[in-house]
């Protein structure tokens, strides 16, 4: 390790002499990662087909490819997200097997990028990226014990906040953020729905929407999960097992409807969106919870004018500029406690604990956000 550590410390300096006295940092000696003693092997939470919980698997696996302009991580939290079970039933698709799961992770670098023109490079610079300092990754991938990423997908932890806050709060926070200010730019005196408001990306959605000065709305199935959302946020909680959500949406905004709908259920709520948005409404699908959304006719927006929008928050995070813009600010509304991030659960990193993080996500018993431990105390 204190060869990596030598090695790449060394490589950003040479960088940054020869962008001092304005000589091409091309000409740099062409070193690459192969020299770099890491460990043979990693342990994954992976599949080698798609399916149930059953299909997911802690395998022993070759370490990464390190490529030229990546970030090298040793993981110490796995962040467990919806998107994880899409994957593994096959509802996205994997190019070939074995695939490691998961995309939301923190931990240590533990080796910069060897590629001179990214070490020179301003917008790689402005990142402060060190061996041994703390980052969050959004990459498709990463429940691993080491991992190599394209260094934009490194999120620099800043603002104070720890690995573990930030692999909870890295993806629903960035989501949040982006669907807030791109999907759907929310203002104050908004009124918006969300819909499972009391999970774990819903309860920093109710937070935010506050924060803006919107109305809040929220569905759940509990009265536990009710109280929890209002004490995030939300003005009004409708029990969707109890009550009639299209009625009591209605009622709360005397008929008019809300600006928005953000909606992580997917097939069982698509259809009702329409009779809840007001004219010119947005409706964000921002998941799948419930199954897919069938094809839907263009002509559906007719009568409202309305606007849908299927987003994903990658897409708002391409450039350089928008990664450093979103990746800050999120750390700064955890840190500032604008966003207060709840974690549910820890799992070990166990082939049990895996399967029991997804089963427990997807039946609809959790609140807040669900951790896998890597690193051991």
């Amino acid at each position: 390790m204190f060869f990596i550590n030598r090695f790449t410390r060394s490589s950003a300096r040479l960088s940054r002499i020869y962008s001092h006295f304005g000589l091409d940092s091309r000409s740099l000696p062409s070193i690459t990662m192969s020299t770099a003693k890491f460990p043979e092997t990693i342990e994954a939470f992976a599949i080698n087909k798609t399916g149930g919980f059953e299909v997911l698997e802690k395998l022993t696996l070759p370490f990464p490819k390190v490529e030229p302009g990546h970030l090298v991580i040793k993981v110490e939290w796995i962040g467990v997200n919806f998107i994880d079970t899409y994957y593994r039933q096959g509802l996205y698709p994997y190019p070939s097997f074995p695939a490691i799961l998961g995309k939301e992770t923190s931990g240590e670098i533990i080796a910069l990028p060897t590629d001179p023109e990214v070490l020179n490079s301003p917008d790689f610079q402005r990142m402060e990226y060190k061996v041994g300092g703390k980052v969050a990754v959004d990459f498709l991938g990463t429940h691993s014990t080491y991992i190599s990423v394209p260094w934009i997908k490194a999120y620099p932890i800043t603002h104070g906040v720890s690995t573990k806050i930030a692999a909870a709060g890295l993806v629903q926070g960035l989501t949040a953020l982006t669907f807030f200010e791109e999907s759907y730019k929310v203002k104050k005196s908004d009124t918006i729905l969300i819909h499972t408001v009391a999970g774990g990306l819903g309860l920093l959605m109710a937070q935010l929407g506050k924060h803006l000065g919107a109305t809040v709305i929220g569905t759940t199935s509990t009265k536990e999960k009710a109280e929890l959302a209002k004490a995030h946020g939300a003005d009004h909680v409708i029990l969707y097992k109890e009550e009639d959500t299209v009625k009591r949406v209605l009622e709360i905004t005397n008929g008019v409807g809300v600006e928005a709908v953000f909606d992580g259920v997917g097939k069982d709520t698509f259809e009702s969106n329409f009779e809840m948005l007001r004219r010119k409404g947005t409706l964000v699908s921002v998941g799948n919870a419930s199954g897919a959304v069938p094809p839907v006719s263009p002509l559906k927006l007719l009568p409202k004018n309305l606007k849908l929008l299927r987003p994903t928050m990658n897409n708002y995070l391409v450039t350089p500029d928008e990664a450093a813009y979103y990746g800050d600010k999120v750390f700064e509304l955890i840190s500032s406690g604008v966003l207060k991030i709840n974690i549910f659960k820890e799992y070990p990193f166990t082939q049990e604990g895996g399967q029991q993080a997804q089963k427990d996500l997807t039946g609809g018993k959790t609140t807040g956000k669900l951790l896998i431990k890597v690193v051991q105390d």
